[in-house]
């Protein structure tokens, strides 16, 4: 037995390897590393989606509790329920094929007849007249460029009280010019199969009547050879073909002079 004295330590000696040691450590595997990282990844995965399904099945849970919210409305009173005396009091509602039209408006239309064409115009305005037209009431097919220059010989409607939407048409002549008897004007027929008798009509009237592919000549019929400018100006005196004739495209030649002189 050894005898060991104060402050002496015994001496220490490594491990001795053997059965009797600790194992040594084994390396791992590249192999089972990977196989580890990849079942850690796996199960992170896992536990993300559970946690992902929750919110979304508490997401649908929440919806499906609003739309049943959503649904249900306060309970409603319907007409059978109402007493027979409030139905009674109700008023019925007319079929809409049996409603009232609303009627238009009406004025009272004056008689234009003498007034400048421009005045008739402004007056029949201030009574809410609005549509307004007028023509040439001597059949020249002339244009009213300068009202003031018109006056009113004929006017259609007749005086009297009219819806107020309706057209007023005036027949005129120039201010220097006598109404005639009767209104020459109108809408100008057109010519179809036979040639038409233009003779006293003006030459922009015969235009007008023609096709617009026919072939139209018109020429002074005075022997001065003048230029016919404004065709409304001149009346037909002789027209080639005759009236009566058939039109099958060959050309027309009007010979005329001016309205206030004789063929």
């Amino acid at each position: 037995m050894s005898q060991q004295y104060p402050g002496h330590q015994p001496p220490s000696y490594p491990p001795v390897p053997g059965p009797y040691g600790p194992p040594p450590r084994k390396k791992l595997s590249t192999g089972a590393v990977v196989a580890l990282a990849l079942g850690g990844v796996f199960v992170f995965l896992v536990a993300l989606g559970a946690v992902v399904g929750d919110g979304d099945a508490e997401k649908d849970e929440a919806g499906q509790r609003s739309d049943a919210k959503a649904v249900v409305t306060p309970a409603t009173t319907s007409p059978a329920a109402e007493p027979p005396a409030t139905l009674a009091a109700r008023p019925k509602e007319a079929p809409p094929e049996e409603k009232e039209k609303e009627e238009p408006e009406t004025g009272r239309l004056p008689d234009f007849v003498g007034m400048g064409l421009q005045s008739a115009q402004d007056e029949a305005q201030e009574l809410d007249f609005f549509r307004l037209t007028s023509h040439d009431a001597l059949g020249r097919e002339r244009n009213q460029f300068s009202d003031r220059n018109w006056k009113v010989c004929f006017q259609s409607p007749r005086p009297g009280v009219h819806p107020t939407d309706t057209e007023v048409d005036f027949g005129t002549v120039k201010l220097d010019e006598t109404c005639p008897a009767s209104d020459r004007g109108g809408e100008v027929a057109e010519a179809t199969d036979t040639m038409p008798d233009f003779t006293g009509k003006s030459a922009n009237v015969a235009r007008e009547a023609l096709d617009s592919s026919t072939s139209l000549s018109v020429e002074d019929a005075s022997g001065e050879d003048r230029f016919v400018l404004v065709e409304s100006n001149w009346k037909v005196c002789t027209q080639q073909p005759s009236a009566g004739t058939a039109l099958n495209g060959q050309p027309v030649t009007l010979r005329v002079v001016k309205f206030e002189e004789s063929c």
